[in-house]
């Protein structure tokens, strides 16, 4: 699809691919993400990893990510009830919510234990005037605003061991959210799971690598075709350049505003 340039819009590309460790051993792919454009040029968008020890980790992370969007899809949002910081916590919070309830009826209706779809997740809504993120578990999310400034809204939740999480059906998650919102002229956003947060983010003082990402945004500010930028994206994900440094599966979603 060929996207028009001649009004503000968001442009968007995203993708999830099988890390190289999954494909060894024919495991899918536990990621899952899902993105929205709502009316009134406010996007909302979604990203969740599977745990790699939950049977069924990519049914969860499925079932959040495609809840979450739900939720915030039905609900009557505009740039005017987005200016309330109150309004867009409790559309994050709810969204939660919603994603955790429909994650666990899930795996009752599969005779399933809540652990055995264990999942993260990362939600954010973004218009061209702010950007918020909620976060359980690792990943992370990112904005850049019209000045250049690149802001993590959220950092990977790593316990005392680099590969512990919290899952958004572990016991007290919603209490460990990490939420933040962000007012200024936003350009760009960027949601990713831990498969790149290793590649995305400076460890030693946990801010976002420029590096990493301010050519990711100018390809999708100025991709033609959003199939063909999705093909793109996907090769990158499964070049050498990214699969030396990690083995884990991959979700990317990336966001840029053309204000004109």
């Amino acid at each position: 699809m060929k996207t028009s340039k001649q009004n503000p819009h968001w442009q968007v590309v995203a993708a999830s691919v099988c890390g190289t460790s999954h494909m060894k051993t024919k495991q899918l792919c536990q990621d899952a993400h899902h993105w929205q454009l709502l009316p009134g040029n406010v996007l909302v968008a979604a990203a969740a990893d599977g745990a790699g020890s939950a049977s069924q980790g990519k049914v969860g992370a499925m079932v959040a990510v495609e809840t979450a969007i739900e939720s915030l899809s039905l609900k009557d949002i505009t740039r005017d009830s987005l200016a309330d910081d109150e309004t867009v916590r409790s559309l994050l919070t709810e969204a939660l919510l919603a994603a955790k309830k429909a994650v666990e009826d899930e795996a009752a209706a599969c005779q399933k234990q809540p652990q055995d779809l264990a999942t993260t997740l990362i939600i954010a809504i973004a218009s061209p005037e702010m950007v918020a993120a909620a976060q359980i578990g690792d990943g992370m999310a990112v904005a850049k605003d019209h000045l250049g400034n690149l802001l993590a809204l959220t950092i990977p939740d790593n316990g005392e061991y680099i590969n512990e999480t919290t899952f958004l059906t572990s016991p007290g998650a919603l209490e460990t959210a990490q939420m933040r919102l962000w007012r200024e002229t936003i350009v760009n956003i960027g949601l990713l799971t831990d498969g790149l947060q290793m590649l995305a983010l400076n460890m030693v003082v946990s801010e976002p690598h420029k590096p990493f990402f301010f050519p990711l945004f100018d390809f999708v500010k100025n991709a033609e075709d959003q199939a063909e930028a999705k093909e793109q994206l996907v090769k990158f994900l499964g070049s050498e350049r990214i699969t030396q440094r990690t083995d884990d599966d991959l979700t990317l979603i990336i966001g840029a505003f053309n204000h004109l």
